[in-house]
């Protein structure tokens, strides 16, 4: 196989590998990105198809920080998955190749006390208009009750409410969309 065939093989793969995904739900924005520089950069190599080396070479380039090499390593590997029921020799990446220099802070669990300085606090913030605090008030313990993340919650919309059955429409989340009952207190 030349070059040329192999490069217009891994652009395919690429892109049946996307169009699978995301039918799946999977949005791979940023990956999808990441993949279409690793396809370029094999391009230039001249890799008729994936090898550790490669994906290592690749996710290792200068221009990425050490803490992005393991994460960008993952993104590959998980396409030479794909490649692999393809394409005999693609050779799949395995894991633990580069160690992961980011370590994840334990999360810091609010007290209710805690909680209670907070939404307090937000009541107390100063405003021209008057809602500023109530605002804030309404998202922290938007948060607090169900654990939303800053994006969902902050998508919010009225219609997103519905008072008569009690539920919380939360919308693009990783799962696409999400129902949270809740109870309307009087």
């Amino acid at each position: 196989m030349d070059g040329t065939c192999a490069v217009s093989a891994l652009r395919t793969l690429l892109r049946d590998y996307l169009t699978l995904r995301r039918a799946l739900g999977y949005k791979l924005y940023w990956q999808g990105l990441q993949l279409q520089h690793f396809v370029e950069f094999a391009e230039r190599c001249g890799a008729t198809h994936i090898t550790s080396d490669l994906a290592v070479k690749w996710a290792t380039q200068p221009h990425a920080s050490r803490s992005w090499w393991a994460r960008r390593l993952s993104v590959v590997r998980s396409f030479a998955r794909y490649c692999s029921s393809r394409d005999p020799h693609t050779l799949v990446p395995p894991p633990g190749l580069l160690p992961r220099a980011y370590r994840r802070r334990s999360p810091y669990l609010y007290r209710d006390e805690d909680i209670r300085r907070l939404l307090m606090a937000a009541c107390a913030l100063p405003s021209t208009v008057g809602l500023r605090p109530h605002t804030f008030e309404t998202l922290f313990g938007l948060y607090v009750a169900t654990g939303l993340r800053t994006q969902e919650a902050l998508r919010l919309d009225r219609d997103d409410v519905d008072l008569a059955q009690g539920v919380l429409t939360i919308r693009g989340t990783s799962t696409s969309e999400a129902l949270l009952p809740f109870r309307v207190q009087p």
